[in-house]
């Protein structure tokens, strides 16, 4: 089966270079009519300039593709209202949203400025929030959307000097994980996405020979797969160096201690509390309620 996007809109934030540059293009040689949204600031977010939108426009143009240039910021309301509205009046619609956009301040918690967290927070975080608003209810009226947020190990397993990033983009897995709820019964369905390539933004923590290996161009297939029709729903994907995995949020069984459990029951029971021979990944929170009552219920019944 051949993944092609004809006659779908794709919007892809953060797209002048890297990660959101390769997905552009996958997706323009595919079909897709891509708007190419990029800021085009420094790594730390400082700046702005639309000449690496408009040069990634020139390359799909050149491939016999369909696209457009857009320079707002994904923090700026107004830059993207003027973003949607663009498209909409060049397309018509639109079908998938790639949420790339991101900037990195990196430095230990001792050294970092609340101002560094709120910034990081609200291009990776907040900017991919206001923009899967921005399409949420067009998404829903065509009764077909597909969204991805660009989430990290960071926010998965931790990495120093990143508590700022590694916040935000945990949050993003928040975020997917109830939007995934609500847009299925509209055929919409949210991914994040777990990259590993080096870029401008993850050159200085890597190697340079890591280059040659961490291509974008081998995250990308596992974009096309999130953002095409078949596309799972709910699903943490892992991609680097042509190695695809999927990560899940696992909760152990459990051990049910009573109402009357003290803080020295749990010590003493921790080796049962925290085994995960038989830990299962919930899709909902209700479902991990469901288990609470039904552990207690053991209990209450002996």
């Amino acid at each position: 089966m051949t993944i092609d996007f004809k006659g779908k809109v794709a919007i892809v934030t953060g797209a002048g270079g890297g990660l959101g540059k390769s997905h552009a293009l996958e997706l323009a040689r595919r079909g897709a009519k891509v708007v190419v949204n990029d800021l085009g600031g420094s790594v730390d977010g400082s700046g702005g300039s639309s000449d690496s939108a408009d040069q990634v426009v020139r390359e799909i143009l050149k491939l016999g593709g369909e696209a457009i240039s857009n320079g707002s910021s994904v923090t700026d309301d107004k830059g993207i209202k003027l973003m949607i509205d663009q498209t909409i009046s060049e397309y018509g619609r639109i079908d998938i949203l790639i949420n790339n956009a991101g900037i990195l301040i990196d430095k230990s918690f001792s050294k970092m400025e609340i101002s560094d967290f709120e910034k990081v927070l609200s291009v990776h975080l907040i900017g991919s929030v206001k923009a899967t608003k921005s399409v949420w209810e067009i998404m829903k009226e065509q009764n077909y959307g597909r969204i991805i947020v660009t989430s990290s190990s960071s926010g998965l397993y931790g990495n120093f000097g990143q508590t700022n990033y590694g916040a935000a983009k945990l949050g993003l897995v928040g975020f997917m994980n109830t939007l995934k709820l609500e847009g299925q019964k509209y055929n919409v369905h949210c991914n994040a996405l777990t990259p590993v390539a080096y870029t401008r933004m993850t050159s200085n923590l890597m190697p340079p020979e890591a280059k040659k290996l961490l291509t974008p161009e081998s995250v990308t297939p596992a974009v096309i797969y999130l953002a095409s029709e078949n596309a799972p729903n709910g699903i943490i994907l892992c991609a680097g160096a042509g190695v695809y995995s999927v990560s899940k949020i696992m909760e152990s069984d459990g051990l049910s201690l009573g109402l009357d459990a003290t803080a020295e029951d749990i010590v003493k029971n921790w080796d049962k509390i925290s085994d995960f021979s038989n830990a299962k990944p919930f899709s909902m929170g209700g479902e991990q309620t469901g288990k609470v009552f039904e552990k207690a219920m053991e209990t209450i019944n002996k």
